[in-house]
Protein backbone atom coordinates (compact mmCIF):
# COMPACT_ATOMS: atom_id res chain seq x y z
CA UNK A 1 0.00 0.00 0.00
CA UNK A 2 1.44 3.38 -0.90
CA UNK A 3 -0.19 6.78 -1.01
CA UNK A 4 1.12 10.32 -1.23
CA UNK A 5 1.95 11.79 2.17
CA UNK A 6 -0.56 14.34 3.41
CA UNK A 7 0.65 14.87 7.00
CA UNK A 8 4.22 15.11 8.26
CA UNK A 9 5.87 12.06 9.83
CA UNK A 10 6.57 14.10 12.97
CA UNK A 11 2.86 14.69 13.59
CA UNK A 12 2.17 10.99 13.06
CA UNK A 13 4.84 9.91 15.53
CA UNK A 14 3.73 12.44 18.14
CA UNK A 15 0.07 11.46 17.83
CA UNK A 16 0.79 7.76 18.26
CA UNK A 17 3.35 8.47 20.98
CA UNK A 18 0.76 10.41 22.99
CA UNK A 19 -1.74 7.57 22.63
CA UNK A 20 0.83 5.06 23.86
CA UNK A 21 1.75 7.18 26.89
CA UNK A 22 -1.94 7.53 27.75
CA UNK A 23 -2.37 3.75 27.56
CA UNK A 24 0.62 3.06 29.78
CA UNK A 25 -0.01 5.67 32.45
CA UNK A 26 2.22 4.71 35.39
CA UNK A 27 2.18 1.02 34.48
CA UNK A 28 4.63 -0.99 32.39
CA UNK A 29 3.91 -2.38 28.95
CA UNK A 30 3.34 -5.83 30.52
CA UNK A 31 -0.01 -4.64 31.89
CA UNK A 32 -1.40 -3.88 28.42
CA UNK A 33 -3.83 -6.13 26.58
CA UNK A 34 -2.72 -7.96 23.43
CA UNK A 35 -4.21 -5.28 21.19
CA UNK A 36 -2.63 -2.49 23.20
CA UNK A 37 0.74 -4.27 23.03
CA UNK A 38 0.39 -4.45 19.22
CA UNK A 39 -0.41 -0.73 19.11
CA UNK A 40 2.65 -0.09 21.30
CA UNK A 41 4.83 -2.10 18.91
CA UNK A 42 3.48 -0.15 15.93
CA UNK A 43 4.06 3.13 17.75
CA UNK A 44 7.63 2.15 18.63
CA UNK A 45 8.28 1.25 15.00
CA UNK A 46 6.88 4.59 13.82
CA UNK A 47 9.29 6.50 16.05
CA UNK A 48 12.04 5.60 13.56
CA UNK A 49 9.99 7.40 10.87
CA UNK A 50 10.12 4.46 8.46
CA UNK A 51 9.15 4.75 4.82
CA UNK A 52 7.94 1.14 4.96
CA UNK A 53 6.43 -0.79 7.88
CA UNK A 54 6.27 -4.60 7.92
CA UNK A 55 3.36 -6.02 9.91
CA UNK A 56 3.33 -9.78 10.43
CA UNK A 57 -0.08 -11.15 11.42
CA UNK A 58 -1.26 -8.10 13.39
CA UNK A 59 -4.71 -9.67 13.95
CA UNK A 60 -3.49 -13.00 15.31
CA UNK A 61 -5.16 -13.92 18.60
CA UNK A 62 -7.08 -10.66 18.98
CA UNK A 63 -10.79 -10.10 19.59
CA UNK A 64 -12.69 -8.84 16.51
CA UNK A 65 -13.09 -5.33 17.97
CA UNK A 66 -9.33 -5.06 18.53
CA UNK A 67 -8.64 -6.35 15.02
CA UNK A 68 -10.85 -3.58 13.67
CA UNK A 69 -8.95 -0.97 15.72
CA UNK A 70 -5.56 -2.30 14.60
CA UNK A 71 -6.57 -2.18 10.94
CA UNK A 72 -8.07 1.31 11.28
CA UNK A 73 -4.66 2.37 12.61
CA UNK A 74 -2.88 0.61 9.72
CA UNK A 75 -5.05 2.43 7.18
CA UNK A 76 -4.42 5.75 8.96
CA UNK A 77 -0.65 5.18 8.98
CA UNK A 78 -0.76 4.40 5.26
CA UNK A 79 -2.84 7.48 4.49
CA UNK A 80 -0.18 9.57 6.20
CA UNK A 81 2.48 8.31 3.80
CA UNK A 82 4.02 5.13 5.20
CA UNK A 83 4.06 2.10 2.93
CA UNK A 84 2.70 -0.99 4.69
CA UNK A 85 3.85 -4.52 3.87
CA UNK A 86 1.21 -6.69 5.52
CA UNK A 87 1.41 -10.44 6.06
CA UNK A 88 -2.02 -11.60 7.21
CA UNK A 89 -4.04 -14.83 7.20
CA UNK A 90 -7.34 -12.99 7.62
CA UNK A 91 -7.79 -12.55 3.87
CA UNK A 92 -11.04 -10.60 4.10
CA UNK A 93 -9.63 -7.81 6.24
CA UNK A 94 -6.27 -7.81 4.45
CA UNK A 95 -7.94 -7.41 1.05
CA UNK A 96 -10.24 -4.70 2.40
CA UNK A 97 -7.29 -2.43 3.31
CA UNK A 98 -4.70 -3.41 0.68
CA UNK A 99 -4.04 -1.82 -2.68
CA UNK A 100 -2.20 -4.86 -4.07
CA UNK A 101 -2.17 -8.47 -2.88
CA UNK A 102 -0.30 -11.72 -3.30
CA UNK A 103 -1.64 -15.15 -2.39
CA UNK A 104 1.09 -17.51 -1.23
CA UNK A 105 0.69 -21.28 -1.29
CA UNK A 106 3.51 -23.46 0.06
CA UNK A 107 5.94 -20.56 -0.20
CA UNK A 108 5.21 -19.60 -3.80
CA UNK A 109 3.07 -16.85 -5.29
CA UNK A 110 -0.10 -18.51 -6.54
CA UNK A 111 -2.04 -15.34 -7.42
CA UNK A 112 -1.28 -11.63 -7.54
CA UNK A 113 -3.07 -8.47 -8.51
CA UNK A 114 -5.06 -5.54 -7.23
CA UNK A 115 -6.75 -6.26 -3.90
CA UNK A 116 -10.21 -5.61 -5.31
CA UNK A 117 -9.48 -7.83 -8.30
CA UNK A 118 -8.30 -10.69 -6.08
CA UNK A 119 -11.25 -10.35 -3.70
CA UNK A 120 -13.51 -11.02 -6.70
CA UNK A 121 -11.42 -13.96 -7.97
CA UNK A 122 -13.48 -17.20 -7.67
CA UNK A 123 -10.60 -19.24 -6.25
CA UNK A 124 -9.83 -16.61 -3.60
CA UNK A 125 -13.50 -16.35 -2.69
CA UNK A 126 -13.80 -20.12 -2.32
CA UNK A 127 -10.52 -20.89 -0.56
CA UNK A 128 -9.89 -17.79 1.54
CA UNK A 129 -13.13 -15.86 1.93
CA UNK A 130 -15.45 -18.78 2.61
CA UNK A 131 -17.84 -17.92 -0.20
CA UNK A 132 -19.49 -20.45 -2.50
CA UNK A 133 -18.75 -19.72 -6.14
Amino acid sequence: MRVVMGISDQVTVLDYGEKIVALLGNNGAGTLSGGEQRMLAIGRALMARPRILLLDEPSMGLAPLLVEQIFETVVDINRQGTTILLVEQNAAIALSVAHRAYVLETGSIALEGGAEELSEHPEVQRAYLGEAV
